[in-house]
């Protein structure tokens, strides 16, 4: 039977893995077999009681039916182990029920588990009495020491305590932790989060690193280059010929080679003309000083037409380093001159343009840092530095654009992406923290499920305050050192809807 009536207090317990801190233990009367809300009587029988104790390695969920001299019955010991949450499949337990009255201890030994996780040692008191229990777990995958103090062994089942049907949670069996992938708990506890808001981003090249490949007269794409041509995703050098291009006769292609290259003799030989009078001093030096501008100026305008090979076609050079993002040529297509050819993208270095609410904007300072989710993604990366700050709130968004610089080695996060962006404000918040994944939305409301035994959970409606990265702070409906689900919450949940008891129930 289930007491409904709990009464809970903390215990230390030490681990046998050497830790420098002693975690909580949290002993509440309940026992296993009563559906959440059930009303029904309850003979008039001695209370038993059950008693969950977490470790730093080992959870401890113990039912026992009353203590009464003389009148053994066997323990039902659930033990976990906390680095997976998978049940003790082997290895030895050990029960030592020290009697504070003196005289020898009574000790219980079960040397394997009746099923996984589950214990049944069955020790006899002769003497009524308070005894303090140490519970000793010799496993391959848990070696522990759980000190339990305070069971009270009555003279006759008269004088213990009646069964009670007070209380309430939601039921969720050992067995149904178990086979639930990816259950687990941990410890609400005191600490820090940089205090941050949310707001929206978008990827985008950085600078001088994206560039648009124009061709730079008008003329037919050549076909026979078109196949060495690189194709998008493929990565290209600065100075590599993406392709030829054949300048057409008469219209500005073929014509513009000849000109540029007359204007640059003529450029050539005006510039040799003024150096030989300058150094005949029969000209002022500032008529060399014009000639060599206009030299260079016909180079340049040369080279502004491409390079091009001995069959007079021109060939179409990469700017850059990068990946060819677009490219879009067709062989034996005519171009204008300025017609886009190709997109180059250096994607090793990114920017991220957060655009931050009005609102915000007087949070942003130069230490406020940026991790971002992408859309479709369920990993959250990390800005590297901000870049810039706006100084001007757009009036049409009412937002002001912040850039960050991001690191991306791998290319994982593609230009263009969206992404929801959290920017932490410099500032810290201090108060509860738990997990992002224990936080579950119920009608629009965060909700985390709060182990308050170790089969008994609540659902608490929370308050939520900054969150840093994968902790965000409680402002309401949590303590220190409560345990809330971390994994699987929405079994829990789903176990909060159902109105009885799964049918398996206990092995044991």
């Amino acid at each position: 039977m289930r007491i409904k009536r709990a009464v809970r207090h903390w215990i230390p317990s030490f681990s046998r893995r050497a830790m420098p801190w002693i975690m909580a233990v949290q002993v509440t009367m309940a026992g296993c077999g009563r559906t959440p809300g059930d009303t029904a009587d309850i003979p008039d029988e001695p209370a038993g009681g059950a008693i969950t104790v977490w470790t730093d390695s080992t959870e401890l969920f113990m039912e026992h039916p009353a203590l009464i001299a003389g009148a053994p019955d066997k323990f039902a010991v659930h033990l976990t182990d906390l680095t997976d949450f998978a049940p003790l499949r082997s290895g030895r337990v050990t029960m030592r029920f020290h009697p504070r009255s003196g005289g020898a201890a009574v000790v219980v030994t079960q040397e394997v588990p009746r099923a996984p996780g589950i214990y049944g040692p069955a020790p006899e008191f002769t003497q009524p009495g308070i005894y303090d229990l140490t519970l000793i777990v010799d496993s391959p995958q848990a070696r522990d020491s759980i000190s339990i103090p305070g069971l009270q062994v009555y003279a006759s089942a008269e004088d213990a305590p009646r069964e009670s049907a007070d209380g309430g949670g939601i039921s969720f069996l050992k067995e149904q932790q178990w086979k639930s992938p990816g259950f687990r708990t941990a410890f609400a506890s005191s600490g820090t989060v940089a205090a941050s808001f949310d707001a929206s981003g978008t990827i985008e090249p950085a600078a001088g690193r994206y560039a648009e490949v124009a061709a730079p007269i008008g003329g037919l794409v050549d076909a026979s280059g078109v196949g060495g041509s690189p194709a998008p995703g493929t990565r290209v050098s600065r100075g590599q010929v993406l392709a030829w291009l054949a300048p057409s006769l008469g219209e500005g292609g073929s014509a513009s080679y000849a000109e540029a290259r007359a204007r640059l003799r003529e450029a050539e030989d005006e510039q040799a003309r003024a150096r030989r009078l300058v150094e005949a001093e029969a000209a002022p030096a500032r008529r060399l000083h014009e000639a060599e501008i206009r030299l260079d100026a016909a180079r340049q305008a040369l080279a502004g037409l491409g390079d091009p090979s001995e069959s007079g076609r021109v060939s179409i050079r990469s700017p850059i380093s990068g990946v060819i993002a677009r490219r879009t040529i067709t062989p034996g297509s005519r171009v204008e001159a300025g017609t886009p050819l190709f997109t180059v993208v250096d994607p090793s270095t990114v920017w991220l343009t957060v655009n931050v609410p009005a609102a915000q904007a007087s949070r942003i300072g130069r230490t406020s840092g940026a991790s971002f989710l992408l859309d479709g993604d369920a990993q959250w990366r990390e800005a590297r530095a901000m870049i810039s700050t706006g100084s001007i709130i757009d009036p049409m968004s009412r937002t002001l654009p912040v850039i960050y610089q991001v690191a991306n080695t791998g290319g994982a996060v593609k230009v263009g992406a969206m992404a929801r962006v959290r920017v932490r404000t410099g500032a810290r918040a201090v108060g509860v923290v738990i997990p992002v994944s224990a936080i579950i939305e119920e009608d629009g409301r965060p909700v985390a499920y709060v182990q308050v035994g170790g089969e008994t959970f609540e659902k608490r409606l929370l308050s939520l305050g900054a969150q840093d990265g994968g902790r965000v702070l409680v402002l309401e409906g949590l303590k220190a050192g409560e345990r809330v689900v971390i994994g699987a919450a929405y079994q829990v949940r789903l176990a909060s809807l159902s109105t009885s008891v799964p049918a398996h129930g206990h092995e044991h």
